[in-house]
Formats: C-alpha cells, sequence, structure tokens
C-alpha cells in the first residue's frame, strides 16, 4: 500500500472559454472539468494508474470536502480525511482558446490545534499499512509550520519510506527530519543552502550538499524537459527522456514523485527508479488531461529514457 498527504486539498475547476480571457468582460464557459485537486491527489492517481494500491488522506471540509471525497471515490481511490469544521477550498484554471492558462488559488481555509492533532490520531494506522508514503504540496492556515518533520519522524520510527515534495518554510521544516527522497528544483536548493546555481554541476554539489547535511536518501532535482538527477549513495545519475511533444506540462512534478513512491514498493534500484519516473512524468506532458497517464505510453517511452551516470 502507498499512501499519499494532501493537507491543503481542493476542488480543481478547469474552464474553457472560447477567445482569451478579457479582464473586466464576461466570459461564458463552454465547458467545466471539476477534479479532487491537490498535489498528493495528482501522486495518488498516478500510482493507481501505475497499478499499485494506494490511499489517500488529508484534510477536508464542508461540502467541497464532501465533493472532493465522492470525486476520489469516481477515480476509485480509497481516501480517509481527517474532517474540518471550515470549506475546503476551491481552485480555478481559465483555459483559452489562445492556450493561454490563468489560475485562481485559494489560500485553504484555517485549521484548528485540534483538528491538527486529530489528523496526527487518524495517520498513525495509516502509517502501520503503508509500505511508501508521499507528502505534497502547501498546508493550510494554521497548520504548525513542522507538520512535515512531525509526520516524517512518524513515519522514519516505523521503518517505513517517505517522499517530501513541498516548497518555502515546509520544505526547510520537513527537510529536518531527513526524509527518504525530496524533489528540490534549483531556486529551493538555493534558498534553503544560501548558494547560487548557474550550470549544471552547481546544481549536482548543491544537491550532494542537501543530502550530506540532511541525511537525506534520495535528492531528485527535476530538469524540465531535460529529465531529472538523482544524487544517492549509489552515484550521481542523470536520467533523460526521448524527444517529445509535450501538450500539458502539469502535474508532471506529481507523476514523478508517484512513480518513485512505485518504485520503492517494487524496490527497484535507483537507475530503473529514475528511468521509470523519468517515463512516467513524460507520459504526462504527453497527456492532455492533468495527472493522467497512459501505461501504454509509459511502455513506450521507457525504452528510450537514457540514464548517464554523471
Amino acid at each position: 500500500m502507498i499512501t499519499t498527504v494532501t493537507l491543503n486539498v481542493s476542488v480543481d475547476k478547469a474552464y474553457y472559454i472560447k477567445g482569451k480571457v478579457e479582464p473586466g468582460t464576461v466570459a461564458r464557459v463552454q465547458k467545466c472539468i471539476n477534479s479532487a485537486g491537490g498535489k498528493g491527489l495528482n501522486v495518488a492517481r498516478i500510482i493507481d494508474f501505475c497499478g499499485e494500491d494506494v490511499f489517500a488522506t488529508g484534510f477536508a471540509g464542508g461540502f467541497n470536502g464532501d465533493y472532493v471525497k465522492a470525486l476520489l471515490q469516481n477515480d476509485g481511490i480509497e481516501n480517509q480525511f481527517t474532517s474540518i469544521k471550515n470549506e475546503t477550498r476551491s481552485c480555478i484554471n481559465i483555459l483559452a482558446e489562445d492556450e493561454t492558462s490563468t489560475e485562481f488559488l485559494e489560500p485553504g481555509a484555517p485549521v484548528s490545534k485540534e483538528e491538527v492533532e486529530q489528523f496526527f490520531k487518524d495517520f498513525d494506522p495509516m502509517i502501520e499499512k503503508s509500505d511508501v508514503l508521499t507528502i505534497s504540496g502547501s498546508v493550510p492556515a494554521g497548520v504548525p509550520k513542522d507538520v512535515y518533520a512531525r509526520m516524517v519522524n512518524r513515519i522514519k520510527e516505523k521503518g517505513k519510506c517517505v517522499i517530501l515534495d513541498t516548497s518555502g518554510e515546509a520544505l526547510e521544516e520537513g527537510i529536518k527530519a531527513g526524509p527518504t527522497m525530496i524533489k528540490p528544483n534549483d531556486e529551493e536548493l538555493e534558498a534553503i543552502l544560501g548558494v547560487k546555481i548557474t550550470d549544471r554541476q552547481q546544481t549536482v554539489d548543491a544537491a550532494k550538499k542537501m543530502r550530506d547535511q540532511y541525511g537525506i536518501e534520495y535528492v531528485v532535482v527535476s530538469l524540465g524537459g531535460d529529465g531529472a538527477l538523482v544524487v544517492s549513495e549509489e552515484g550521481i545519475f542523470h536520467g533523460r527522456p526521448p524527444k517529445l511533444k509535450a501538450v500539458n506540462t502539469v502535474g508532471c512534478g506529481d507523476s514523478m514523485v508517484g512513480a518513485f513512491a512505485v518504485a520503492m514498493k517494487r524496490e527497484m534500484k535507483i537507475e530503473e527508479a529514475l528511468s521509470y519516473a523519468i517515463a512516467v512524468s513524460a507520459a504526462n506532458a504527453i497527456n492532455p488531461e492533468t495527472g493522467h497517464i497512459r501505461m501504454e505510453d509509459v511502455k513506450e517511452i521507457l525504452p528510450k529514457v537514457t540514464i548517464e551516470r554523471v
């Protein structure tokens, strides 16, 4: 079992409109697609596509919270969320004919101290039944800044693997607990380590420093269309996808996290895990629907991924 944690879930609304976004005017929505949103829920769907059992958790409240759970149920994703008094947020993405994307992201309603403690009570049994856990995305107001560190510590005490994919203060605090894997970008490495990155070697050096300083087993740095770097005890590896025509890169990072979680569950060696994660991420990029892949695409891309020891 793989468990995904999304503390700041949302109802994601994709609005498709004719023409382009014109401030101060009325736009008629041609089509609306609602989905259970939040980075960890994208991860959960990818894990399900890859054929592993997955369980989703986090906070959910009000009518929107019930809707998120219903949407997940429709996707075939088992879930159990800690209930909160406030309404779960909504996020809107306006997709226009000129191929622009305009997003409105609500911050997430405040969560009380009592609700945070209830989450930890609910969470402990989930750790027991999980082989791998992922923690993704932002945290709502009211949640203490060290919440991810607390979660990582509890998971590690049970001897389970944990992937942390977040940013800002949540990442700075979370890495202090030494998660199994993190997925920072260059900007996050710069902010946490106080360094300047201008070339690939500096990225490698920063990732090595991050790994050594915080005792993180795998530091994965996404390089966009150029694949990803992994710094690990086994070595430093650069994986590259084949040349593809990307149609939607939103959710590629979440797809990579989901694939790495599957690879950990299947106990793949790091080079095999990196190849698999890049293939899954690339399969997301050629699919117009965010957080969705076709396994036939993964199987076609996988042999074309190249792995180089740095």
